[in-house]
């Protein structure tokens, strides 16, 4: 690591605390000697290269290779509106682009159709739910520099926030930043429109690296406010509504990326119920939206699946606006690490889930 880079890094870790710091990079380097001691299938399924030779067979055994591949570019936008009973006047209608699982480095055109799908849109702030990169270890420069030409074309008034996925490296946070993101790691940001404001609040991983702070995070941001959490997965669901947030945006689940004619999943690594998976749901007063991606993993193709982008619209909600309640659960509960291969450290027990 170059001394410019040390010393960003040395700055985060004193702006995030170094708890949650050690914690991550620790169970990166314990992650990255899992790969290299060839325990693939218990990490990401697109690690397994006999996973990854079985989908490719199949697809081209059936000729829907070519077809697949050029889903995984064929971009929907979706506007979506969000009724909020207690939103300030001022942001009546105020437009959030939100963008997840970009995994820019593996889309087929490195992000030139995104960013022409972007640029035709009207919206006042941007949110990014993690995953930029395509691989989960391994260096990250080209995904810095794909990111960096993609935000260059983004001008929204009220800026691009973003937090950290299961693909990403606490590492790479100050390069995103460079790039024009305000990345939130257990942190709040405060988007104001005169003397109104709504609160972002952006968490850590929450799927792998579980270094996200709910808690914390919302004793940052005040409790009257509209509270907007950005998190990469849809995996803390009912702790977040318990915390009293409005509205809860991630992705991770790709919507499955490959499915059945209907657009039903296969596989979406994501441990909640199904309705939880892909698009809008509700949880209690809750309102939440899981991204089906704009990118891929393992390779670059969709099926039944299309990548989409989402715009939220905030709309005040009369007084009296009546929610749903649900009582799904999905609270998980991970498994231990695996043994180490031989000969590297161990991480320590606070690690340990």
């Amino acid at each position: 690591m170059q001394l410019q880079e040390q010393e960003a890094l040395t700055k985060l870790i004193d702006r995030i605390g170094s708890a949650h710091a050690g914690k991550r990079l620790e169970m990166q380097a314990h992650y990255s000697a899992l790969l290299l001691g060839g325990h693939h299938i218990h990490i990401h399924m697109e690690e397994f290269p006999a996973i990854a030779w079985l989908i490719k067979t199949s697809l081209k055994t059936t000729g829907l290779w070519n077809r697949a591949v050029k889903n995984s570019t064929n971009y929907r936008i979706v506007e979506h509106e969000v009724p909020l009973p207690h939103l300030p006047a001022a942001f009546e209608g105020f437009r959030i682009l939100h963008v997840s699982d970009l995994h820019i480095e593996g889309m087929i055109d490195k992000g030139q159709a995104l960013q022409a799908a972007l640029s035709d849109l009207d919206y006042d702030a941007c949110v990014f739910t993690g995953d930029y990169r395509f691989r989960t270890y391994g260096s990250y420069d080209k995904t810095l520099r794909l990111m960096e030409k993609l935000v260059n074309t983004m001008h929204p008034p009220y800026g691009i926030t973003g937090v950290l996925g299961n693909h990403d490296w606490l590492e790479m946070t100050p390069g995103l930043e460079d790039c024009g993101i305000r990345m939130l790691l257990n942190e709040t940001q405060a988007i104001e429109k005169g003397s109104d404001a709504i609160w972002l609040l952006g968490l850590d991983d929450v799927h792998y690296y579980e270094t996200g702070d709910l808690q914390k995070t919302v004793a940052a941001a005040p409790i009257d406010a509209v509270r907007i959490l950005l998190v990469h997965s849809p995996e803390i669901i009912p702790e977040a509504a318990a915390a009293g947030m409005d509205l809860y945006l991630c992705g991770h689940s790709h919507g499955g990326q490959i499915c059945l004619p209907g657009g039903s999943p296969i596989i979406t690594h994501c441990r909640c119920a199904r309705s939880y998976k892909a698009g809008p749901w509700q949880h209690e007063t809750m309102r939440g939206y899981t991204s089906r991606g704009v990118g891929t993993s393992l390779f670059p193709i969709r099926l039944f699946c299309q990548p989409e982008i989402i715009i939220h619209t905030l709309r005040k909600a009369p007084t009296e606006f009546q929610t749903v309640s649900t009582v799904t659960p999905v609270a998980f509960k991970k498994s231990p690490f695996l043994p180490l291969p031989e000969g590297c450290p161990s991480p320590s027990s606070s690690i340990q889930t």
